[in-house]
């Protein structure tokens, strides 16, 4: 027993708008419906997540709680890329700690603290290969960034994985001579071996 409302409009979010929602990224507003549950008229928001291919209704009330928000503003965007580019840093814990961490930032819906999971668990073509687990939360985090800067900055996904990878590239000894140091030293090493 659902009806439609008539406002489109609730708390700031509007139909047809794009949010973040922490734990499943971006979606966006379809409707603001009203349903009687246990006796109780509830206001919800209809959200569409269109790559996952689900759909959410979350009681208006509840909005807060669960920290659903408006897509970044250019500046928080340019503050992630920026993140990017900064030195990775990882914490000398367990993977299992770090893991939680990594998976607590993803879920925070944060964009910054995203772009650092992003940051810290990037490999370039001349770093060693990550774990399954790296690689999973590492995809995820770029999966999450790459939707938000595409509905901010009105581009692809492919667009800004891209803007992201060249962010990466960008930050210290990680782009071509980086590669040509960690070369040289290879050569070296090989050299040392054989004397």
């Amino acid at each position: 027993m659902s009806t439609k409302k008539n406002a489109q409009t609730r708390l700031g979010f509007k139909t047809g708008e794009h949010i973040v929602y922490p734990s499943h990224g971006v979606g966006q507003i379809m409707a603001i419906e009203e349903q009687e549950v246990a006796g109780f008229k509830l206001e919800l928001f209809v959200i569409s997540f269109e790559k996952d291919k689900m759909t959410l209704r979350v009681p208006v009330p509840k909005i807060a709680a669960v920290g659903m928000r408006k897509l970044s503003e250019t500046c928080i965007v340019e503050k992630s890329l920026e993140t990017l580019q900064g030195r990775a840093r990882i914490k000398r814990t367990m993977w299992s700690r770090r893991a939680q961490e990594y998976e607590a930032k993803i879920n925070s819906g944060d964009l910054v603290a995203i772009s650092e999971v992003v940051r810290d668990l990037y490999r370039s073509e001349t770093q060693p290969e990550q774990s399954y687990s790296e690689r999973q939360l590492y995809e995820a985090a770029l999966d999450r960034m790459a939707r938000e800067l595409s509905a901010v900055q009105n581009i692809t996904e492919t667009e800004s994985v891209k803007l992201i990878e060249q962010n990466l590239l960008k930050g210290p000894r990680r782009g071509v001579a980086k590669a040509a140091e960690e070369a040289e030293l290879d050569t070296e090493l090989d050299a040392e071996e054989a004397a």
